[in-house]
């Protein structure tokens, strides 16, 4: 998979903006703030409808416009597509493909998939549970599309019953009761919805846990602690004591739904007390760790800064190597990272990923792009994008 053309008409800094991409290693090299990773963030929203920078669309409009629009030219399995997204913050987006609107924006996500690998990336490691439960949930969009509707109704049910607690913890009498009564079906919804986003997260962990390991072991080769791992921590004590019952999919989240109903019930006077949820996978970690079977230490905390940086790239690459064992190529994108590795880490990475389909690098300076990863290669500057001979 690659992108052949992108277009773009007041995404960020560009006002228009049309350019041929190849594929292979592609680089855009130019000074910071001259608009590169617009570039390649442009791409990456048209595989999730989401920035890897901001957490909401208006950013992605460039000052002075209504909306902003993403095209691009798709070849896949040597098929042709294009593909177009129309941002309207405050507004429902809209997509087409082959100029044809789809009903809804969400159908687009998963037809270009693409792993980025940030500076941000960092928080992956040192960050909150937050940043690396986002982590799991985008890979699980990219992986299975139809999650990206579970996570949003998942979302939207959080929201409704924390509003209810709130309500509920502070009234009295009949209200109280009303309250509480409403609060038993959203219980329901939550337990239901809960379980399948709870599945598919376990699924994908204990499937990406062993090509993190390898892309650690790979990148990280003779730094000492090599034996990385991650680990699901479901703060419904049911799982992380004893793990969900294997079997077929439909079994295990019937019995998800179940304990989280269980639990729920159970921890109603601290919810109503507090005034939040508690339970389910909004508050559940992604556990990384470093060291053999004798001696295993959490990442966060314990790691040097080379390897954090290691073990947030062995996540990303592990990622890549996923969705490839699954489907076709997706695109690599390496937004300035080179810049923070040392010589070593650098070239081990561009040999890493220099088979891929399409690899979109973004650079201050060309030296910083291993000879491994030479390709076709674009100046930008001043709101413009140059193919170098």
């Amino acid at each position: 998979m690659y992108v052949s053309h992108l277009t773009l008409h007041d995404f960020r800094s560009y006002a228009d903006l049309d350019v041929a991409l190849e594929p292979g290693p592609v680089a855009f090299i130019g000074r910071n703030g001259q608009g590169k990773t617009n570039l390649v963030e442009a791409i990456d929203y048209l595989s999730r409808l989401s920035s890897h920078r901001v957490a909401n669309d208006a950013p992605l409009v460039r000052a002075g416009a209504g909306q902003a629009i993403i095209r691009a030219a798709v070849v896949r399995d040597g098929r042709n597509a294009t593909l177009e997204i129309e941002i309207n913050p405050g507004k429902s987006n809209r997509a087409r493909i082959n100029r044809t609107q789809l009903p809804r924006a969400r159908e687009l996500v998963g037809l270009v998939r693409t792993v980025v690998f940030a500076p941000d990336d960092l928080t992956l490691v040192k960050g909150d549970p937050s940043d690396r439960r986002k982590f799991l949930d985008d890979l699980l969009v990219l992986r299975t599309p139809r999650i990206a509707g579970v996570r949003s109704d998942y979302d939207r049910i959080l929201r409704q019953r924390n509003t209810l607690l709130k309500t509920a913890g502070l009234a009295r009498g009949s209200a109280r009761e009303g309250a509480l009564a409403t609060l038993s079906v959203w219980d329901e919804h939550l337990a239901r919805v809960g379980a399948e986003f709870l599945a598919a997260r376990l699924r994908l962990v204990a499937d990406l846990a062993p090509y993190v390991g390898k892309a650690y072991a790979t990148v990280a080769r003779g730094a000492g602690r090599d034996d990385a791992a991650i680990e699901y921590k479901a703060s419904l004590p049911s799982v992380a004591e004893d793990g969900a019952p294997e079997g077929d999919g439909v079994m295990e989240v019937a019995w998800l739904e179940a304990r989280l109903l269980d639990e729920v019930e159970r921890r109603r006077k601290d919810e109503l007390d507090r005034g939040v949820s508690l339970v389910g996978p909004h508050r559940d970690e992604l556990l990384l760790t470093l060291g053999n079977s004798e001696l295993r230490l959490p990442v966060k905390g314990y790691a040097s800064h080379g390897e954090s940086w290691s073990f947030a790239l062995a996540l990303k690459l592990a990622s890549y190597d996923l969705l490839r064992a699954e489907g076709d190529d997706p695109i690599l994108i390496l937004d300035d990272v080179f810049a923070e590795l040392d010589a070593g880490r650098r070239e081990q990475l561009a040999d890493l990923v220099a088979g891929a389909e399409q690899v979109l690098i973004t650079a201050a300076v060309a030296e910083d792009v291993p000879a491994a990863l030479a390709g076709t290669r674009y100046a930008v500057g001043e709101g413009v994008v140059t193919r170098e001979s």
